[in-house]
């Protein structure tokens, strides 16, 4: 995993559960606006999502971050 996709994925993490709280779900594209403006960096994230850790569509937000750092 890249750098800029870690600290992407932590900054996400962090922010939903401010909003949310410690039991928030979420998908990789979560970590991306509804355009799919850098389609290498997406099929980063959904690769270490799905491939390669095997993950469910919607996690726990803690869950992630956790993997992540």
């Amino acid at each position: 995993m890249t750098p800029s996709l870690r600290v992407k994925i932590i900054a996400v993490c962090n922010k939903k559960i401010a909003q949310k709280g410690e039991a928030v779900g979420l998908s990789f594209y979560a970590f991306f606006k509804n355009k799919n403006e850098n389609p290498e960096l997406l099929m980063e994230a959904a690769t270490w999502w799905i491939k390669t850790q095997q993950l469910d569509h919607f996690e726990k937000a803690l869950k992630i971050k956790k993997m992540v750092e």
